[in-house]
């Protein structure tokens, strides 16, 4: 008999001291992680196919969201539900309507439309830096008279001068007219081209290699120098890639972007001028294909940056 009581008074012991435990330390059941991907492929691309191997490994969930799915708006408006953060990965101009849907909605997208603000209005972002002291290359906005926008270049006087539309991606609508004739015949070219007649900003031409580097949250990850045969230095032009170190004035310079722009995963291209930094442009879903035995390395590195943010999202 005092052997059953004395076994009584032991549980009754440990189970008080397990209720104490658990009032000071409560076990919480970690939810598992969901991810959005908004992609435009039919076919997973390769970082897509690393991304969601990746992901697998860490048991990390992820909701595939096609551009084609907004169609439907129920069933869209679910999916996003189920997911703590979106990652928009694809570069296409109808995702960013389709991301600001996402945010209406109610879940965090990165990089967030409000981003592209400065990314795809290469007007907008000469303007910010200027205002920042962040150095760029000498710009001016064209007049959409082309008879006003020659004389507008005559006072500018670069020669060559690059021409731009205020968007555009890898290197389309962008060129360099030598003289006040090629001008015209760029200007014109632009306009029947594009399905609108976009604002056009005249650049000075900075005769240097482009350099990118890629920052995941407010690391870098990447420093690479594009070499290319032509003027033109974009990703699609570039034909090798080598690393570079990134010196103190670069550091500030980056540090000053990411502030300005908001962009949580961003590639900056940066020419050389008389030794110094110049940046040229900024981008949102970057490539992490400039060396490819980084690219494992840099998905991977973007990848625990969203599960971060979107563990943050849980709370």
């Amino acid at each position: 008999m005092n052997s059953i009581r004395s076994l009584r008074d032991i549980y009754s012991i440990i189970k008080s001291r397990i209720n104490i435990y658990n009032r000071k330390f409560p076990f919480k059941i970690m939810k598992k992680t969901v991810i959005g991907y908004i992609y435009s492929e039919k076919k997973p691309s390769k970082d897509e196919k690393i991304f969601l191997n990746l992901a697998k490994k860490k048991n990390i969930q992820i909701i595939p969201l096609s551009l084609s799915e907004i169609k439907n708006e129920k069933k869209f408006e679910n999916k996003v539900k189920e997911c703590d953060l979106v990652y928009n990965s694809s570069a296409e101009e109808f995702s960013i309507e389709f991301a600001k849907t996402i945010e209406i909605i109610g879940r965090k997208v990165i990089d967030s439309p409000r981003a592209y603000y400065y990314t795809e209005d290469k007007w907008i972002f000469f303007l910010k830096c200027r205002e920042h002291k962040i150095p760029v290359p000498n710009t001016i906005l064209l007049s959409n008279n082309k008879n006003i926008a020659k004389s507008e270049l005559k006072k500018f006087n670069y020669w060559p001068v690059i021409l731009k539309r205020i968007e555009g991606c890898q290197g389309e609508y962008v060129a360099r007219a030598e003289d006040i004739i090629e001008v015209e015949n760029i200007i014109q070219k632009f306009w029947k081209k594009g399905s609108e007649k976009l604002p056009i900003i005249a650049q000075e031409f900075i005769n240097s290699p482009s350099y990118r580097v890629t920052v995941i949250g407010d690391k870098i990850v990447q420093a690479v120098k594009k070499k290319h045969h032509g003027w033109k230095s974009t990703g699609a032009w570039a034909f090798r890639h080598e690393r570079f170190v990134v010196d103190e004035e670069l550091k500030k310079i980056i540090k000053k972007i990411i502030k300005i722009s908001g962009i949580k995963i961003i590639g900056i291209d940066l020419l050389k001028k008389q030794g110094k930094w110049v940046v040229l442009e900024i981008n949102s879903e970057p490539t992490f294909g400039f060396i490819e035995v980084d690219r494992k390395k840099l998905i991977e590195e973007a990848l625990n940056f969203l599960e971060t943010e979107a563990i943050k999202m849980q709370k």
